[in-house]
């Protein structure tokens, strides 16, 4: 596949009014329901870049930032911020808005690496992407680095390969007592 795209052409945006019924015990808008919509924005902004199906096969760091209240109206962005052969790694940004005072907040930012599929569940090409100025590259470049850290923190504990004596000494500052 010869096809490129720039990123503003599957770039997503959606806002939701946080309604009580989406609020946790202690009244704040429950994270399993912001996650649930990162995934959804991610899902639409991969479908509209590959023009198919998409599943998501990770996400990568989500920090919750800054709670968001009820009655707020969340603003979530999704773009595609690099792209593999059959993979995309959409960058999500999650803001909520005070609609009573107008004050807007940055909440969420996390990375959703998503993978085209075709009717029958395999993985399909997707077009490449278009690097139009210098927030793009950066973004494309820090998903490089991501992916290569990811690897690096995989492959430090495997279990073939850890190492429990090397260990001991750094668990001594934790609060954990070893027992075996």
């Amino acid at each position: 596949m010869n096809q490129y795209k720039k990123p503003s052409e599957s770039r997503i945006s959606i806002s939701e009014l946080m309604l009580p019924s989406h609020s946790n015990f202690s009244g704040k808008i429950h994270g399993g329901y912001i996650l649930s919509l990162m995934d959804q924005i991610a899902f639409a902004c991969a479908s509209k870049h590959s023009e198919t199906y998409c599943v998501t096969a990770s996400v990568d760091k989500v920090d919750f930032l800054k709670p968001v209240e009820v009655g707020e109206l969340v603003t979530m962005k999704a773009s595609i911020n690099n792209v593999g052969t059959t993979s995309m790694v959409v960058g999500v940004r999650v803001e909520a808005e005070n609609i009573m005072t107008g004050k807007v907040k940055h909440c969420n930012s996390s990375y959703f690496t998503m993978v085209a599929k075709d009717t029958n569940g395999k993985s399909v090409e997707v077009p490449g992407l278009i690097l139009e100025n210098e927030t793009a590259v950066r973004r494309f470049v820090r998903s490089i680095y991501r992916k290569e850290e990811m690897k690096v923190r995989r492959d430090r504990f495997k279990s073939s390969e850890f190492q429990l004596e090397t260990h001991l000494e750094l668990l001594k500052k934790h609060n954990v007592k070893v027992d075996l």
